[in-house]
């Protein structure tokens, strides 16, 4: 049977005790959306500040002169990963497993958590990295020929020597002041990290079983996230210190957006379930409840415990696991 919330409720008893009082609860995309729009909302927010901070602000000019660009003149090279291709491997490859799973498991809450997180931290990423940016205004290795693409270096007649750029390109002179951090790393760490971190949750990575296959799966997305960064070096587009700040950066963003929705990926048994809670009107909090993990059943004879089996498809519907 359906409530007014979109909320359909199965008869048996799949719950020991709690606020669902005996009945599974399967809630629907409506109802989630609807209980998420403010964070949804924000999202949209923080978009086009970010479309505002990449287009319209410009970056912090530093001080540049011709002593300086002994270590800025390195060659500039085609990208090995151009910026279309991040949006793909750190988005759309999160989003498309996200989406396998849903036929899999058919949660449409575990589906709707993951990808409100997964949004959440590649949205946050984009406007830290493009503010930092901005604000920074550090020169790339590859400078000097985005300054003088003719090879013919200028400098002010004084003691300081500063540049006198005559750039051909303008859109490749503005990013020329935009060295630190690597905005491909920070992205590709902020959506691969997070899936890294689902991945771990959903294989239940430390629940003392010794399963090493699973480590494989986990650390594969971290790992093409740290090779995109080598190629940013190997490009020239970025120093060493561009790339280890921006993987420091998407990490920390993707493990907090994770946890907003998860519990850690150190709670065994646990990890994995998106956190429980009602879905309410709009804008409202909701209840994320004294039951922010799924119900626990008796102990077992080792000590572990373990949520409740909640039966079948209505399991899958409220879990999002097996």
């Amino acid at each position: 049977m359906d409530d007014h919330h979109g909320r359909h409720y199965s008869g048996h008893n799949s719950y020991a005790a709690g606020p669902m009082d005996g009945m599974t609860v399967k809630v629907s995309l409506v109802s989630l959306i609807k209980h998420h729009l403010r964070d949804w909302l924000w999202i949209g927010v923080m978009i086009a500040l970010e479309l505002i901070m990449y287009f319209i602000i410009p970056p912090f000019h530093r001080f540049v002169n011709e002593p300086m660009m002994e270590d800025l003149r390195y060659p500039r090279k085609p990208e090995t990963v151009p910026t279309w291709s991040v949006g793909v491997v750190a988005v759309v490859l999160p989003f498309l497993i996200f989406v396998v799973l849903f036929i899999k498991n058919r949660s449409i809450r575990d589906f709707h958590s993951a990808f409100l997180g997964l949004a959440t931290a590649i949205v946050i990423t984009a406007l830290f990295t493009d503010s930092i940016k901005n604000l920074v205004g550090m020169p790339r290795p590859d400078f000097f020929h985005r300054c003088f693409p003719d090879g013919k270096a200028e400098y002010t007649a004084d003691l300081e020597r500063r540049v006198i750029c005559h750039p051909g390109d303008e859109r490749a002179f503005r990013d020329a002041y935009k060295s630190f951090p690597s905005g491909h790393v920070s992205w590709a760490f902020a959506g691969l990290g997070y899936l890294s971190l689902y991945f771990a949750g959903k294989l239940s990575l430390f629940d003392r079983r010794g399963y090493t296959s699973r480590v494989f799966w986990v650390l594969l997305p971290v790992l093409a996230a740290g090779l995109i960064g080598i190629t940013r070096v190997n490009d020239y587009q970025h120093r060493w210190v561009d790339i280890i700040a921006a993987a420091l950066l998407g990490l920390f963003i993707a493990y907090v957006c994770y946890r907003q929705l998860y519990p850690s990926i150190y709670a065994r048994e646990w990890a994995g379930y998106p956190y429980e809670y009602e879905p309410q009107g709009i804008f409202s909090h909701g209840l994320h409840g004294p039951r922010a993990v799924p119900m626990m059943s008796s102990h077992r004879p080792n000590g572990h415990i373990t949520p409740l089996d909640v039966g079948g498809a209505a399991a899958d519907l409220e879990t999002g696991r097996h």
